[in-house]
């Protein structure tokens, strides 16, 4: 068990050092200092998950986290909603920061302590903090090394050079079909397509009347497969028969995100 207690402590508890604390327990240190993290409500939950499927799945990333622990210093423990990072070996906390944090600031945010945790992980090394607000307007806050924050909109793209390979549409952080979108075209460059009219044009190309659908129906089987989605003969059987492109271009965004192969002839994820 941790040696900090299971409520939330008073500001003048500790100070603690990281490794007091397990995985599980909920709270980051700022200094040596508890910080309890309550429980996401349905929103921000949301935006931590959409957020996390548009970054990590960047061809780029390696690994990516939800709420990882990142440890630079004994008296620092941070968590960010979403983290890109390099893959680690190590066991236990991450005894460094990422290059890129993406926070959710949902109705009751502690603003002292959202900046100061934007503070510390820029000072140990952060390259790029986004704050996707979910309150007010929808907005994103862009904070980085030496320059001033600066608020991105819907309708705009971040980029993280050298971490990202692809820009992301703030709205991939908030709406649930761009975030799909977004992810699937991700997915297809990892898997050789530049984007789905790439997979269209493979089919087109292969001078069958019906090549342009058999090539999506395959890029929806493939996707499954690549994100290790068991697909059982009934769903294999009716992908690769299906010729109607405009149903298999919903499967193929649906393929991007879902948990369960046959989820891709739910009316909610086609949507």
């Amino acid at each position: 068990m941790s040696n900090i207690p299971a409520r939330a402590p008073k500001p003048e508890q500790g100070p603690f050092h990281a490794d007091q604390l397990r995985d599980g327990d909920r709270y980051e240190l700022s200094q040596g200092h508890p910080l309890y993290c309550a429980p996401a409500g349905p929103e921000h939950a949301a935006g931590n998950l959409t957020g996390a499927a548009v970054l990590g799945s960047d061809p780029d990333v390696e690994w990516a986290g939800v709420d990882a622990g990142f440890s630079p210093e004994p008296g620092m423990l941070r968590a960010p909603d979403v983290a890109i990072a390099a893959p680690g070996a190590e066991r236990g906390w991450i005894r460094a920061v990422p290059p890129l944090a993406l926070e959710y600031a949902a109705r009751g945010q502690d603003e002292k302590d959202l900046q100061a945790k934007i503070a510390e992980l820029i000072g140990h090394g952060t390259r790029l903090v986004w704050v996707a607000r979910l309150t007010g307007p929808r907005r994103v806050e862009v904070y980085e090394s030496g320059q001033p924050m600066r608020v991105a909109h819907p309708g705009e793209d971040l980029s993280a050079p050298g971490i990202l390979r692809n820009p992301v549409p703030v709205d991939a952080l908030f709406d649930r079909t761009a975030s799909h979108r977004a992810t699937l075209r991700n997915l297809l460059q990892r898997f050789g397509y530049a984007d789905l009219e790439a997979v269209r044009a493979e089919g087109r190309d292969e001078g069958r009347d019906e090549g342009r659908d058999e090539g999506l129906a395959a890029a929806v089987l493939n996707l499954l497969a690549g994100r290790r989605i068991a697909v059982d003969a009934q769903t294999r059987a009716r992908v690769a028969a299906c010729r109607d492109s405009a149903q298999l271009d919903r499967w193929l965004l649906a393929a991007a995100s879902v948990d369960q192969a046959e989820r891709i002839f739910d009316d909610l994820t086609e949507g």
